[in-house]
């Protein structure tokens, strides 16, 4: 028995269609109905384990084998206003069974835990979605914190979608009534309940969180079989409850994925493993000097753990500390980083520009937030792109890089870390709070698909001088990549000078002369300039006349909605930078084969600056900083109308 689902299902990478031909089969006396995609959003206050519920939920949806795409999305508080608008923390999860680029746009199915939460969400669902909403909380106090004059549940404003009114707190406390907990400890529990219902929903496996529950509460096995107890009450009641007549199946994405071993990874935690991987394919010991700061920190946390990988972590007294320390690593032989976001990036400014200057490998991971100053600590934003570029005294240049999705992290951190090691300077590597926190699988690549960063340092003298000495220049440059030799401190010979100011060219000697400054800031320039890059890829199957550039995170939402308009019908190509500094070498060529050039950018137009004034294109920006990632169907309409223009 075939029917077609009745409520529209947005197509986040394709066009906007209902999901048709959905295959409906009996399991006792409920449908199952088979859709190709969902997108669910968890929402409530931010003491309600809403980003561990969506976290667990995304963990068995990847066990299972579906493409996904996520969205955390949480005050900056730690612990926010109970039951007020700006509290609300929500987990949006995409998940399909073909190749996403982004966690959606519209979420076909919410789960409230309270008024709050209903009211901050309601306005992204599409008609005929899903909502469910915990009704224990939907008290006349609650609802008048929030502007609720009458009972969203009750006046008819919900017509428009299936609402399940389910009292979950209610039921989450009678399944833990055998359990000696308190109510309030009972309670706690409740988002347990709703992810047993909606593993029910869609049946996802439950193996997975039943075993992280128990390891999670390992030291109080009562919390754990309490918890684990909610979970089983949550998707019991979907099994048995009337109201919840049909569940649906989203097959694994079978053919979206090449040959492998995958694993659901977000881009922190990818971030931390390519570092871990370059110090190894280094050779090198891996410090990280660094002060916790959202949404960098994971990073930190994550490698504190990895001893055994011979990483050493520092967390500092300030950000000031935590890059020095790095740079001291440096010197000394280690692959060193130094973590951050953006008010960060402006402290350790002075200490990147002495990096330039001593010609070191020094990474600087830049999470990019809303900002500016402490701006949106939990929001996400492209605005350091300029700050990366120019933000240090006199000229000091920096290459640049960016990984364009979560699971392009790991790879993103190795190429900064070759570049770093191959020319010895510092090295921007510019993630934000999108990446940094959404999650996507990821293969796990072979150790022999990595590339070889082994370095070679100085063993002995390099220089002759007029009367025949043989001498170490700490500033002889390597003929093809200009990059100094690195000497490790204590080896004898090989002693040397370094600091801020000037050096003469070759010898190292401090230096005033006007002739040797102008060298060095063009020899130190020259040398970012001559960076081997790859050339940049352009996808154009229908030679189009207007070409999408861009960079960083918004390639998900960009080849989404570019999806969108060649379904339509449209040409139109794309293209994704991850060089910022240098820029690969075919880019104005590129450029010029396009009549238009359009840069969609989650700033004011910083790479379309950067673009105007190198290769003097009209190139057009398309802007959003309000904290969230583009929508693909806000994308595609804008990329049309700038079509069409």
């Amino acid at each position: 028995m075939t029917s077609q689902v009745s409520s529209p299902a947005e197509q986040a990478d394709g066009t906007d269609e209902t999901v048709v031909g959905a295959q409906r089969k009996p399991v006792g006396t409920k449908d199952v109905r088979r859709l190709d995609r969902v997108i669910i959003r968890f929402a409530g206050d931010s003491g309600d384990g809403m980003q561990l519920t969506g976290d667990r939920f995304t963990s068995e949806t990847a066990s299972f084998g579906n493409d996904l795409s996520t969205l955390p999305n949480f005050p900056a508080e730690i612990r926010a206003p109970a039951g007020t608008l700006p509290g609300v923390s929500s987990f949006q999860l995409h998940f399909a069974d073909h190749d996403i680029l982004t966690p959606g746009d519209a979420p076909n199915v919410l789960v409230a835990m309270n008024p709050a939460a209903l009211k901050a969400n309601v306005g992204d669902l599409p008609r005929g979605a899903e909502i469910i909403v915990n009704t224990d909380e939907f008290t006349r106090r609650a609802m008048q914190k929030v502007g609720y004059d009458t009972s969203p549940l009750e006046d008819g404003s919900l017509d428009g979608y299936h609402l399940h009114p389910v009292p979950l707190t209610t039921l989450t406390v009678e399944a833990l009534k055998e359990f000696d907990l308190s109510r309030k400890e009972a309670e706690r529990s409740k988002n347990m309940f709703a992810l047993g219902l909606l593993s029910w929903m869609y049946h996802r496996p439950t193996e997975g969180t039943e075993k992280f529950l128990k390891a999670k509460f390992a030291k109080k096995p009562d919390i754990a079989a309490a918890n684990i107890a909610a979970y089983r009450a949550g998707w019991n009641f979907g099994e048995t409850t009337e109201d919840f007549a049909v569940s649906y199946e989203v097959a694994p994405a079978a053919t979206a994925f090449p040959p492998g071993v995958y694993r659901n990874i977000s881009g922190n935690l990818a971030l931390s493993y390519g570092l871990i991987a370059a110090s190894r394919q280094a050779d090198l010991p891996l410090f990280l000097g660094s002060y916790p700061i959202t949404p960098a920190s994971d990073i930190l946390h994550e490698l504190s753990q990895h001893k055994n990988f011979g990483v050493r972590t520092f967390q500092a007294e300030d950000e000031i500390a935590g890059i020095g320390a790095a740079l001291g690593a440096a010197f000394g032989g280690s692959l060193a980083v130094t973590t951050t976001s953006g008010p960060g990036v402006a402290l350790k400014s002075e200490t990147i520009g002495l990096a330039v200057s001593l010609e070191l490998p020094l990474l600087v991971v830049d999470i990019q937030r809303g900002g500016p100053s402490t701006g949106l600590p939990t929001k996400t934003e492209q605005a350091d792109l300029l700050q990366a570029m120019y933000g240090r005294n006199g000229e000091a240049p920096v290459p640049v890089v960016a990984p364009r999705t979560p699971a392009d992290c790991f790879g993103a951190a190795l190429e900064a870390a070759r570049i770093a090691l191959t020319y010895r300077t510092p090295v921007f590597l510019l993630s934000d709070g999108y990446l940094a926190n959404g999650s996507e699988p990821w293969r796990v690549p072979d150790p022999d698909e990595l590339p070889d960063l082994a370095v070679r340092f100085a063993q002995g003298t390099n220089h002759t001088l007029d009367d025949g000495t043989e001498v170490f220049w700490p500033y002889k440059r390597d003929p093809q990549t200009l990059a100094r030799p690195w000497a490790v401190p204590g080896t004898p010979g090989l002693e040397h000078r370094i600091g801020g100011i000037e050096k003469q060219d070759g010898s190292g000697n401090i230096s005033y002369d006007p002739a040797n400054h102008d060298f060095m800031v063009r020899t130190r320039q020259a040398k970012i300039d001559g960076i081997d890059v790859p050339d940049l890829a352009v996808d154009d199957p229908d030679g189009a006349r207007t070409l999408v550039l861009g960079w960083g995170s918004t390639y998900g939402p960009i080849t989404a909605a570019v999806r969108r308009l060649r379904t339509a019908g449209v040409p139109v190509a794309q293209a994704h930078l991850r060089h910022l500094n240098p820029f690969p070498a075919n880019l104005g060529e590129v450029l010029k084969r396009y009549h238009k050039v359009v840069v969609p950018e989650m700033n004011l137009g910083q790479l379309a600056t950067l673009i105007r004034a190198k290769y003097l294109v009209d190139a057009r920006s398309y802007n959003q900083v309000n904290g969230m990632p583009f929508k693909a169907e806000q994308l595609a309409a804008a990329l049309k109308e700038a079509i069409d223009d």
